[in-house]
């Protein structure tokens, strides 16, 4: 496909995303099916002009004086993706290209990038979430919404019961994989090019042979506050996909127990292949309708993981489409299921146990607020230092150390985001049962 071609699938695959509110990825595959003459990197060029436009949605509006679909593509190939111009005014007069450009949309990518505004625009987050943001994260509340607004890098854990770190950076180095800068047994691929198809790690036989798997950089750290030691007992409450599951049987060397549930047996049942390849014989799929099989674990666990259901305000730079579509109404949903689960979870807390909760949000609505009102609802446990927990693990380097310790808050949890520590958002917090 020309260029001309492609920034009008654009705007056709962002008009579907704002007016439909689907996912970027299934309106990519829609448009995909019906233009049988693009190839996989007219899907990625596409793909990647789209998850741009949603990251600056506010500043590019801003800038262009427009919020629609096509301001909001042509304010990405000229602000974010440096495009000239003069090529997008060209690409009007190719086959299937966009309508020629107005004195307005001239004069705007002429004047460059609107640099003031609101706090809303200046970090492209929802305006309803000022109050919230502002709460987080005071005068830097701009500047965190901004780092949330940028592309990731490829977070990689290397799985030490097959490979360790230098071997599987080896395997890893066409892939442009270098050592993380946060954890020992950590990789990084910087934030690709958007523009480019990208390189698929399950294609590296390092990965195919369990060495490494993609987990971000904070979920690593937060699995790691767990501290868990070999022949212990544990629950991953919500294990989802399971990668902090795989992550916290890594770190008991394969001994004592992970016993990995959630309510949805199907997010479970995924498990299984990546548990076959990363050979961790410590994991028991506990599934809902198992009888008795959840019940017969209560006060019996050594640690409690719950790595609870969120808004994802903290993995927008991976998904910006979920930070238009959030609302208030799904923010209190989602508050009031956490601390459910909080209150669930507890009962499998054995006397001198521990709970790990964790959330990838940046709010404190859904992180310190939540271990608050089930502290006080619950005596029998008290807040310990997350950062002291994800540090004597050993899974730290000295950079990654100083980075949990700066985002450590008075009660003893941890929030890591993008701007502050370079990870995505997470939260995290270690309560400790009485004995």
């Amino acid at each position: 496909m020309k260029l001309g071609g492609r920034i009008s699938a654009a705007i056709h695959v962002l008009d579907e995303v704002l007016a439909r509110r689907q996912p970027v990825r299934l309106a990519v595959r829609d448009w995909g099916k019906r233009a049988r003459y693009a190839g996989a990197k007219d899907r990625a060029w596409v793909s990647g002009l789209v998850l741009d436009a949603l990251r600056r949605k506010n500043s590019l509006a801003s800038a262009m004086g427009a919020g629609d679909p096509r301001a909001l593509v042509l304010g990405t190939l000229a602000f974010a993706w440096q495009m000239d111009p003069r090529e997008i005014e060209m690409s009007a007069y190719e086959p299937h290209g966009p309508t020629p450009l107005s004195d307005g949309e001239r004069e705007a990518l002429a004047a460059g990038p609107d640099i003031s505004g609101p706090l809303h625009v200046r970090g492209d987050f929802p305006e309803w979430l000022t109050a919230h943001m502002t709460r987080a994260f005071g005068e830097n509340a701009a500047d965190e919404g901004a780092a949330m607004a940028q592309r990731a890098p490829v977070d990689i854990r290397v799985n030490t019961l097959k490979a360790d770190a230098q071997r599987a950076a080896r395997a890893l180095a066409p892939a442009g994989a270098r050592a993380s800068a946060l954890l020992r047994n950590g990789l990084q691929i910087p934030a690709p090019d958007p523009r480019e198809r990208e390189k698929s790690l399950e294609a590296i036989p390092a990965y195919s042979k369990g060495w490494v798997e993609v987990q971000d950089a904070g979920s690593q750290i937060a699995a790691a506050a767990a501290g868990l030691g070999a022949g212990e007992q544990v629950l991953d409450f919500c294990a989802g996909g399971g990668g902090k599951t795989l992550a916290m049987a890594g770190a008991m060397a394969g001994k004592g127990q992970v016993f990995a549930h959630d309510i949805d047996a199907r997010r479970l049942s995924a498990l299984i292949p990546r548990l076959k390849r990363s050979v961790a014989h410590n994991v028991q799929l506990v599934y809902p309708d198992t009888s008795g099989g959840l019940a017969a674990l209560e006060g019996q666990m050594d640690c409690v993981f719950l790595d609870a259901p969120c808004s994802g305000t903290g993995t927008w730079r991976r998904k910006p489409d979920t930070k238009w579509r959030l609302s208030a109404k799904a923010l209190q949903r989602r508050v009031r299921e956490q601390a459910d689960i909080l209150r669930a979870g507890a009962a499998f807390v054995k006397p001198g146990g521990r709970l790990v909760y964790v959330t990838c949000s940046i709010l404190i609505e859904e992180g310190e607020d939540r271990v608050g009102d089930f502290l006080s609802a619950q005596p029998e446990f008290r807040a310990e230092s997350a950062a002291d927990a994800a540090i004597s693990s050993g899974l730290l380097t000295e950079a990654g150390a100083r980075a949990v310790r700066a985002g450590e808050g008075a009660g003893g949890g941890v929030r890591l985001t993008p701007f502050q520590a370079g990870t995505d958002g997470f939260f995290f917090a270690v309560l400790r049962r009485a004995r």
